[in-house]
């Protein structure tokens, strides 16, 4: 273990009051915050399709949409690093209320003001970047707080059932987006989802959330903010699986973006079918996050786990394209999302169970402003190769290439190492 990590100290404990209520998964904390979350995501997909149906009416610019996403994710990219040490210099339950608030004040006024014909499309950009830059803040606190709510051999199902969730209330406001839209119309579904907002932060008032224990004497902004950036880089294990993480997310932007060209141009599929297969595919993801909710995989055999669901994973997304057939492509991608599901909450749960609690903010503040200025990146790749190869080519080379990347990753032994890592009998030191 190098000397700079040494110089870091480690604090994963809790309070006495926060370890009796953290004896079972479904403790009360965990389930205030599972109950908001599951309302604000169901309240956020259908405001994304009134957003689109709204900005399209006031404009007749569909382009505008993608200006409105910029708006939102360029200041959370930002400031995501910054907000990490906020995160774990303040009080994360504050953190937390107010962002889930301000989102919820931002939104109502947004679809009062439309409500009484007095809304613009400045004002949707306004609350655009609200949003942004509370989710930057919103983020790294969930990230930080939940290994703190649940006990530390429930945390992988924890995060699956909080994923799934999420995941699901997603899903279904997608699906009854649509509908809801031509029954109450784009202010009613903006007012919904500020109130959504708003029912969560109520919600989170009644949260008991232990305070950060700082080992190391407070520094200021600029020494906390380095040492973050510090610990993820010589902590190897660590850099190793923020890199997989990247590279995972950037060739999974660039291939799924060719998704529905691909869809349009190849012969006996249409939108209607890259819409079922997208369903198929979000199906899949629940059912492996349903799975992990469930079963408990002993900690020895979590890199096993982790390795066959990347690399069947990706298999089954590289050859989807070349089948040509729909069902064949809906079987595929089922297996891919439950399995990709599997993948990304041990990534996920492995990085908070090896991260110390005041870390935390800052490291996962960094992983998410990685992988998400890496997203549009990709995505820009991806349609430009498209146009030059042809969309199935892509999808193929960017699963295959993942595909690739994971075997190599599997060789690592401080993969391993983290992966495998079990708190109950180990100490951290052991696998850095």
């Amino acid at each position: 273990m190098s000397e700079e990590i040494k110089e870091i100290q480690y604090s994963n404990t809790t309070d006495e009051g926060a370890s009796k209520s953290t004896e079972k998964l479904w403790n009360k904390n965990f389930f205030l915050l599972w109950q908001g979350q599951l309302v604000s995501c169901f309240g956020d997909a259908i405001y994304e399709i009134a957003l689109g149906f709204w900005v399209l009416a006031v404009t007749g610019s569909s382009a505008l949409m993608g200006t409105i996403m910029a708006i939102t994710m360029i200041p959370r990219i930002a400031i995501s690093p910054f907000a990490g040490v906020w995160v774990d210099r303040a009080n994360r339950k504050l953190i937390i209320i107010l962002a889930d608030l301000i989102r919820g004040v931002a939104i109502v006024s947004v679809g009062f003001a439309i409500y009484k014909g007095v809304g613009s499309v400045w004002m949707v950009m306004a609350a655009g970047i609200v949003l942004g830059l509370c989710s930057a803040f919103f983020g790294p606190s969930i990230s930080s707080v939940l290994p703190d709510l649940v006990p530390k051999e429930r945390l992988l199902q924890a995060n699956s059932s909080y994923q799934m969730s999420n995941t699901g209330a997603n899903l279904m406001g997608t699906m009854a987006g649509g509908a809801i839209f031509s029954i109450l119309g784009a202010p009613i579904m903006f007012l919904l989802n500020g109130f959504s907002y708003l029912f969560s932060g109520f919600l989170e008032l009644f949260l008991k959330v232990p305070k950060v224990i700082h080992k190391k004497e407070k520094s200021n902004f600029k020494e906390d903010f380095v040492d973050g950036l510090k610990f993820s880089i010589k902590f190897k294990g660590l850099r190793n699986i923020i890199i997989l993480a990247c590279v995972i997310n950037f060739f999974a932007q660039v291939g799924f973006v060719l998704l529905m060209p691909y869809f349009n141009s190849t012969p006996g599929l249409d939108a209607k079918k890259y819409g079922l297969a997208m369903g198929i595919f979000t199906l899949g993801m629940i059912s492996g996050m349903l799975t992990l909710s469930i079963i408990k995989i002993a900690a020895k055999n979590k890199f096993f786990v982790f390795v066959s669901s990347g690399i069947i994973s990706m298999a089954m997304i590289m050859i989807a394209p070349i089948t040509e057939n729909i069902y064949a492509i809906c079987i595929l991608l089922f297996i891919a999302g439950a399995l990709n599901a599997i993948l990304n909450t041990l990534l996920n749960t492995t990085a908070q169970l090896i991260v110390p609690q005041d870390m935390r903010g800052k490291v996962f503040a960094l992983i998410g402003t990685f992988t998400q200025a890496l997203s549009p990146i990709g995505m820009v790749i991806g349609g430009v190769l498209g146009g030059i190869l042809g969309a199935k080519q892509v999808i193929c080379g960017s699963f295959g290439a993942t595909l690739l990347f994971i075997i190599c990753f599997a060789f690592m032994k401080s993969v391993k190492k983290v992966i495998n890592y079990d708190p109950e009998k180990q100490a951290i030191e052991e696998i850095m």
